[in-house]
């Protein structure tokens, strides 16, 4: 029986022709295939602009360079995330301020990032965690205080969420600043590493586009600080036609979610997770809590399913923040999450039959 993955990217013949057809144009880099992956992305999620680039992680720095986040000053992050979120803030000079999550929604709690602002505060970068929309009172607060809110949509791609003033926005515009990844694993996927700038902001839209392209203005003059962060034009092609696909896989996802979620709802050993009220999950991940996860890793295992505990290590407590002054801090529901969390298959690939072997193994791990 064929061992069931936690992801299988999207490969089409249109997705093939696209690649190919680019490389036979011998146009690889800074050509039109970018841009129209740009401007189409940009549409999809309601931003004024976006510009594709190397990867998640270089969106990350970009935002911060954008928004001039340097020495002296504060960036608060959710210390349960992927470790970028949280490493991209002293790559650009500043100072990372960890705060704990929500115990529902696992995604920054707002009044923890209330009470951590200080006068040195220049940005939140807010985690939409495995496709779970942040809270929109993040998205006012910041508006209120004057705090640059960067939105890690890495693993968000499709999601939604109802704001306060009864808005529905799409990941990418619940910010001031977007950032997507387009890693294999992904809602889309670009044939390798990728990620997408997205902005909501105006005045921030030159620099955007300039940021990727070592600040250089069109007359190749460096207007800001910069580096090459470009997607090659072979990805942005393999990626245009993928975004046509989103919102039919991220209908997907969801609804392996909801299979698992009626399945699940009963078992004593784990639990399922929960949306936000108004939210549209995209499930990157979906992630069962029991309290445990090595014995429930083990026993898919051992059903040739795929299991993995994410973030099990919180980003303060690694060593790379190993001097930092919250490495030894508490973050309550940080470490409660990093200890129960199982991340189960639920990929857009994934056909009924794999998903109905991957509810029977977790059942019967309940069973136990």
């Amino acid at each position: 029986m064929e061992r069931i993955p936690t992801a299988r990217p999207s490969w089409t013949d249109e997705m093939r022709n696209a690649a190919v057809t680019t490389l036979d144009s011998k146009h690889w880099v800074k050509g039109p295939k970018g841009r129209e992956f740009g401007e189409k992305f940009a549409k999809y999620c309601g931003a004024l602009v976006a510009t594709p680039c190397q990867n998640g992680s270089s969106s990350l720095w970009a935002a911060l360079r954008i928004l001039g986040v340097g020495e002296g000053d504060e960036v608060i992050v959710p210390s349960y995330t992927f470790i970028s979120s949280a490493t991209a803030i002293p790559l650009a000079g500043a100072t990372a301020v960890f705060v704990d999550v929500e115990d529902d929604y696992w995604c920054l709690d707002v009044n923890a990032v209330e009470a951590a602002i200080t006068d040195k505060t220049k940005a939140v970068i807010g985690v939409h965690i495995y496709g779970q929309p942040y809270n929109p009172r993040l998205f006012d607060m910041c508006r209120e205080k004057g705090i640059f809110l960067i939105e890690d949509a890495a693993q968000a791609h499709g999601a939604s969420q109802v704001m306060l003033d009864g808005k529905e926005l799409i990941a990418g515009s619940m910010g001031d600043l977007g950032c997507f990844s387009f890693f294999p694993s992904k809602n889309m996927a670009v044939g390798g590493e990728g990620g997408m700038l997205t902005t909501t902001v105006s005045e921030l839209t030159d620099a955007v586009s300039l940021v990727v392209n070592h600040g250089r203005s069109p007359s190749l003059e460096s207007m800001q600080l910069g580096s090459n962060l470009r997607m090659s034009e072979v990805s942005a092609a393999i990626g245009t036609v993928q975004l046509k696909h989103l919102d039919n896989w991220v209908a997907r996802r969801r609804e392996i979610a909801q299979q698992y979620n009626d399945a699940f709802a009963d078992l004593t050993l784990v639990a399922t997770p929960k949306t936000r009220p108004g939210a549209k999950h995209a499930w990157h991940q979906y992630c069962l809590t029991t309290k445990y996860p090595d014995q429930l890793v083990k026993h898919l295992d051992s059903h040739g399913i795929d299991a993995r505990r994410y973030y099990s290590t919180p980003c303060h407590k690694q060593a790379v923040f190993a001097n930092h002054p919250q490495h030894n801090e508490t973050l309550p529901i940080t470490d409660k999450l990093s200890k129960s969390l199982v991340a189960i298959p639920v990929m857009h690939e994934l056909s009924d039959i794999e998903a109905q072997r991957v509810i029977e193994a977790v059942v019967t791990f309940s069973a136990n």
